[in-house]
């Protein structure tokens, strides 16, 4: 496939919703009801996340024709589009660890909403 260069997606917007927001945000959702059910900090979150982004842009690299880090001139587009992956994958991480860390926080502190009548 001959690459777009759009600013979000490299190669098409169907092969970035597909790796990234799919696969990627899969994984990322559970990196986040993970880091929820654990009570882990947010950094561990993030550093979680640069590993799957690393993955990721493999994924679109090996199957698409992406960039990749490694041959050195690719580096600049692979970095462009990483930060574009990570950002997209952090905000779905932040919403699976909100989603699950509020159901926690109703489960274990529920006499805090009750009526007090």
């Amino acid at each position: 496939m001959e690459p777009e260069l759009a600013l979000l997606w490299e190669v098409s917007i169907a092969e970035f919703i597909f790796v990234t927001v799919i696969l990627g945000g899969g994984g990322a959702w559970m990196i986040g009801r993970s880091t929820a059910l654990t009570w882990s900090g947010w950094g561990l979150l993030a550093f979680y996340l640069l590993l799957l982004t690393i993955a990721v842009r493999f994924i679109h690299f090996s199957l698409f024709g992406g960039s990749f880090f490694l041959p050195v001139r690719t580096f600049g587009t692979a970095l462009h589009y990483a930060v574009v992956d990570y950002i997209v994958l952090f905000a779905i991480a932040a919403a699976g660890r909100s989603f699950v860390r509020s159901r926690q926080m109703a489960r274990q502190y529920g006499f805090l909403h009750q009526d007090r009548r």
